[in-house]
């Protein structure tokens, strides 16, 4: 392709050097430019990739996208841009064709919710005979095919691709999770979204890595509705009212406090299941999902909405709903022969925290142990109040590590033990988190129930110099064969 091609749309400061030039590929990793490459300089947060604009000239790009000046030897056509990233964006849907218009995207933003609600989505569709992809914090799916999630929202070059790579695989609609930071750094820039849907808002995702305040953070958010052609908001969420009332395209609402287009009421909880009745525009019905909770009505819900404006079958919404799964959501680990169960659930906020303690807290004939720490170079003010709530809430807590990344863990639970403090609840500190889930089920009793809050579906433990494989499902395992 041109390069004059694939800067169509680009907000593009200045250019030396002649634009009509045959382009044979893009990249944003200078180890990947060949001859003939296009190497678009990121400034991220590890590394600025204006540093190593000469190592991609060196290995044959032919062309430079900046924002920042450069001095290179050699041959090399120069474009400065006004954000990189957002240049990024805008030249890989041009190299890749621009699929996303091909297909229906479906874009779920908010701080609880994503993952479960678009597993719902890809459930219902499947069922009504669609070809759906999935992208998102668990994985990326193109039919059967999984790929593994590097991040929640991918770099705009890479999920440009993927898209072309679900459009030729057959893929009618693909149904994702956009990040806060997807939606800041332009990775979904470009992106054709026909729905964009708003679960929630709360405290999260506040750090020198992420955003720098809530307003940030919030703003982020609003950027999906300037992006798609109909919105979804949660109404019950405090900030739904300000999305429904500033955003761009049209709105549907959903809910159970307030009024809405899609409202669920008469909900009741079992313990490993959840029914209601759901009023919408365009149907009233009965549904039962597959995961208990009232948080699982309201991802129900912005289900139901996404679907029901899709003109999806009641039917087979309550197929999917009722036989959905969700790795690492109120997730059952098998402990055969034992009278106690383990559920694991990838809370790491307060309200998600909240959420699953006290719907398990609902249904436990025995007592409720939970265990869980707060991850590492993330908002600190969070850790006193998860540790509250556990303390409230859990008849038993651990307290233990996440993925502590560059801090010490010690310091971390400290923390987090001085919000439990404030309450009545028995605990313990184990930092070393095989320890603390083998002392849980080590002591667990009859018809107990132990919370592994926090990990879910990761498969791996950060630490300051290394990244180790965890699976929870694996360590309860290896510890039941203990005997």
């Amino acid at each position: 392709m041109l390069l004059n091609e694939l800067l169509k749309n680009i907000d593009v400061l200045n250019i030396t050097g002649n634009t009509d030039t045959e382009i044979r590929g893009v990249t944003y990793d200078s180890r990947k430019a060949l001859p003939g490459y296009l190497f678009v300089c990121i400034d991220g947060f590890a590394t600025d990739g204006h540093l190593f604009a000469q190592q991609a000239v060196d290995n044959g790009a032919t062309a430079l996208v900046v924002e920042k000046d450069v001095s290179i030897i050699g041959e090399v056509i120069i474009i400065k841009v006004t954000d990189t990233r957002e240049a990024l964006a805008g030249i890989s849907a041009r190299w890749f064709g621009h699929p996303s218009e091909n297909m229906r995207l479906i874009g779920i933003t908010g701080t609880k919710g994503k993952t479960t609600s678009t597993y719902m989505v890809r459930s219902i569709l499947e069922k009504a005979g669609n070809t759906v992809g999935l992208i998102g914090t668990v994985a990326n799916c193109i039919g059967n095919e999984k790929i593994p999630a590097r991040r929640t929202t991918p770099e705009s070059y890479d999920l440009q691709e993927m898209f072309e790579k679900m459009r030729d695989k057959g893929a009618d609609t693909v149904v994702m999770e956009v990040s806060s930071q997807g939606l800041k750094l332009h990775r979904v820039s470009f992106c054709d979204f026909d729905i964009g849907v708003f679960t929630n808002f709360s405290k999260d995702h506040i750090g020198g890595f992420e955003h720098p305040d809530m307003e940030d953070y919030f703003n982020s958010k609003m950027k999906m509705f300037s992006l798609c052609k109909k919105g979804i908001v949660n109404i019950d969420s405090p900030h739904g009212e300000i999305i429904a009332g500033e955003a761009k395209c049209e709105i549907y609402t959903y809910g159970i406090e307030k009024e809405a287009d899609v409202k669920a009421k008469n909900i009741i909880t079992h313990s490993d299941s959840v029914e209601f009745e759901c009023i919408t525009p365009w149907f009233t019905e009965k549904f039962k999902v597959s995961v208990p909770g009232t948080f699982s009505v309201y991802n129900a819900l912005a289900a139901i909405s996404i679907c029901g404006l899709l003109g999806v079958s009641p039917r087979y919404i309550s197929d999917g709903l009722k036989n959905v799964q969700i790795p690492g959501r109120a997730e059952v680990v098998p402990t055969p022969g034992k009278e106690y169960t383990v559920m694991i659930d990838y809370a790491h906020s307060p309200e998600s925290l909240e959420n699953i303690l006290s719907t398990v807290k609902s249904f436990v004939k025995g007592r409720l142990i939970s265990v869980f720490g707060c991850g590492g170079d993330r908002d600190k003010s969070k850790r006193p109040v998860m540790g509250e709530i556990s303390g409230r809430i859990a008849d038993f807590t651990i307290i233990t590590s996440d993925n502590p990344r560059t801090e010490v863990p010690a310091d971390i639970l400290a923390d987090i033990e001085s919000g439990i403090k404030r309450t009545e609840g028995k605990y313990t500190v184990i930092e070393d988190r095989t320890e603390a889930i083998r002392y849980a089920m080590n002591n667990a009793k009859k018809d107990d129930i132990i919370v592994l809050a926090g990990k879910g579906h990761e498969t791996y433990q950060i630490f300051k110099d290394k990244t180790i494989h965890y699976d929870e499902r694996e360590i309860v395992m290896d510890i039941l064969r203990e005997g």
